[in-house]
């Protein structure tokens, strides 16, 4: 018995432009994914790094005053070390900013002195500026753990950015096989026409789409999956040959749960082109054909 011929031939050559449609929305999907996530294992290692850290600036005092004022902050209740640091430490800090050169001659610079406090420590920011200046300090102690909120909110911010643009490629993707799938049935409306003369019902009809566009599907979110896996692989290599890394940047690495959405990725494209074509057929037969 010879091979029927289905409604949508593979060596169609539109299905290889809506195969390279569907795995390009696929490949951008993957990498906005694992960018959400990057965002959020960043600003949760960033946080952890900073929580209980804190700066305390001085002003009108030499460096022994610092060491003094430092030497108040460790007898403080739940303080662990509070160090004064040095001319190369501020250059090093500051470097991002002046550039390798340090920092110009004749910029007045105040003592710093850097905190650091045990987890559930009552002492704060305020407590240490407070103690300070009862001594006669000209201090301002700021905590670390306020600028961390701030970047977790503005990371929080570019991870939902990035949650709606997998559900906007997701959208893209269905729109397109949808109007693939209503310009196959119509290019195809005698063979629809012959099939429903010889008792076809359209059900039976629309799983022949919901087969070859789950098909295509599969292939094409695999295809897209293997792109990303690829590009993501090549990030991470360049930031780890890098000199420097900026950690409030996503943090790519390949763990477990990116692998999982690599490997989703072919079957839920899969089945969102399967959903979309069927819809479409079942709409289409009902209201034009």
């Amino acid at each position: 018995m010879p091979k029927p011929t289905p409604l949508l031939p593979e060596s169609d050559a539109r299905e290889a432009a809506l195969f390279f449609v569907v795995a390009a929305l696929c490949f951008l999907a993957v990498l906005a994914t694992l960018t959400a996530r990057g965002t959020y294992t960043a600003a949760r290692a960033w946080s952890a790094q900073v929580e209980g850290e804190m700066t305390v600036r001085l002003s009108d005092t030499d460096r022994r005053g610092a060491e003094e004022a430092a030497t108040i902050i460790r007898g403080m209740s739940g303080v662990r070390s509070a160090d004064v640091l040095s001319q190369e430490d501020l250059e090093r800090l500051l470097e991002p900013s002046f550039g390798p050169g340090g920092i110009p001659a004749g910029v007045p610079m105040p003592l710093l002195i850097a905190v650091e406090t045990a987890p559930n420590s009552v002492t704060t920011a305020l407590a240490i500026t407070n103690a300070l200046t009862a001594q006669g300090f000209n201090a301002v102690a700021e905590s670390h753990a306020d600028y961390a909120a701030e970047a977790r909110s503005a990371l929080g911010t570019l991870r939902v950015a990035a949650i709606g643009i997998v559900v906007l490629l997701t959208a893209t993707a269905i729109a397109v096989i949808a109007f693939a799938t209503h310009a196959a049935l119509l290019a195809r409306k005698d063979i629809v026409d012959v099939l429903h003369l010889a008792g076809a019902e359209d059900r039976f009809i629309a799983q022949l789409f919901e087969r070859r566009f789950w098909t295509l599907g599969l292939k094409a979110g695999a295809a897209g999956s293997v792109a990303a896996l690829a590009a993501t692989a090549l990030i991470i290599f360049s930031a780890q040959s890098s000199a420097s890394q900026n950690q409030l940047l996503p943090q790519l690495s390949l763990d477990f749960w990116d692998l999982v959405i690599l490997a989703v990725t072919p079957i839920a494209a899969g089945l969102a082109a399967r959903l979309a074509a069927g819809g479409t057929v079942n709409h289409a037969l009902k209201a034009v054909l």
